[in-house]
């Protein structure tokens, strides 16, 4: 075989290895539709009924606020540090 024939079938290897990864990926993806899909259609439970699960806080907050939750982690962080220090 000549180079020019080894590049050709080495480019045509790289070609087909990445068609099957590819495909296989979007068969995957099919598949975790469908049982999400599935999922959510038999067994149809809202996140809200959930009693481990809490709404995220709002991002947005004003100063006011977050120098109300500095205000109370100050005492936890401050104790944090000192439990740390005398482990040492």
């Amino acid at each position: 075989m000549t180079a020019a024939e080894l590049m050709a079938e080495g480019i045509a290897l790289m070609v087909s290895g990445m068609g099957f990864v590819l495909l296989f990926l979007c068969i995957l993806i099919v598949a975790i539709r469908l049982m999400s899909y599935l999922v959510n259609r038999f067994f149809p439970e809202s996140m809200s009924t959930n009693p481990h699960f809490s709404a995220p806080k709002q991002a947005n907050l004003t100063l006011s606020t977050a120098q109300d939750e500095l205000d109370v982690l100050r005492p936890v962080i401050v104790a944090a540090i000192a439990h740390h220090r005398r482990q040492r």
